[in-house]
């Protein structure tokens, strides 16, 4: 039996779950006050596993979800993971983000274009066939009229993720389907953290660092 705890801060949304065996038993998250990860994401540790009714020392593993997202939201979710796990001597799991996102999509036919919101035009995103198989690598990229065109051409193309939103604004496109609202969710974090778990893919808890794609760029301030 596997009790795996997953970790997902790589947006707005904190969000922490247990499963076992692939399923998810207990679930807390809250994306409706942005970046609150610092404050909360400790709280839904313990929450959720109160919910779920078992202990820290019950626990098989620690997943994280990886990136791309925001930085600071990674850096948080990456060191409560490697935290738990060095603590319980545990492994630790990474899951990539846009394979959560796209999770959420249940499609026969077409693809999925899982996508995060960066800065001005841009956008992180990866592609998954219909089997939640990645068929294109994870990019950052500036959108405009013809991006995914060679996808669209070919048939439906669900795109989903807070990049949604920009991205309806450039593609005109019948065999566009636009998912807005979502965010990438511990909840779907559950069944491919038990898949690396039973084939042994474990991160080194010293040095694992999350994947940001790009590097981090402070704004300053207007004086």
């Amino acid at each position: 039996m596997a009790l795996i705890l997953s970790i997902e801060t790589a947006t707005t949304n904190c969000s922490v779950s247990v499963s076992k065996e692939g399923k998810t038993i207990a679930l807390k998250e809250d994306s409706r006050n942005g970046y609150s990860h610092a404050e909360k994401l400790h709280v839904f540790i313990d929450e959720a596993l109160k919910e779920a009714n078992i202990e820290k020392t019950d626990l098989d593993a620690i997943a994280v979800s990886k990136g791309p997202g925001s930085y600071t939201g990674l850096r948080i979710g990456v060191s409560a993971a490697k935290g738990l796990a060095f603590a319980l001597n545990i492994p630790l799991i990474s899951v990539p983000t846009l394979s959560v996102l796209a999770q959420q999509v249940n499609i026969e036919t077409g693809v999925v274009v899982a996508m995060l919101d960066a800065r001005r035009l841009e956008v992180y995103s990866a592609i998954f066939n219909a089997a939640q198989s990645q068929i294109r690598d994870t990019q950052a990229q500036v959108l405009n009229e013809a991006s995914f065109v060679q996808y669209l051409n070919e048939g439906t193309v669900h795109f989903i993720g807070d990049g949604v939103t920009k991205t309806k604004e450039l593609i005109s496109n019948p065999n566009a389907v636009f998912i807005e609202g979502k965010l990438p969710s511990a909840n779907e974090m559950s069944v491919l953290a038990f898949e690396k778990f039973k084939n042994n893919a474990f991160e080194d808890v010293a040095y694992f660092e999350p994947y940001y794609l790009k590097d981090f760029v402070a704004i300053k301030p207007k004086q």
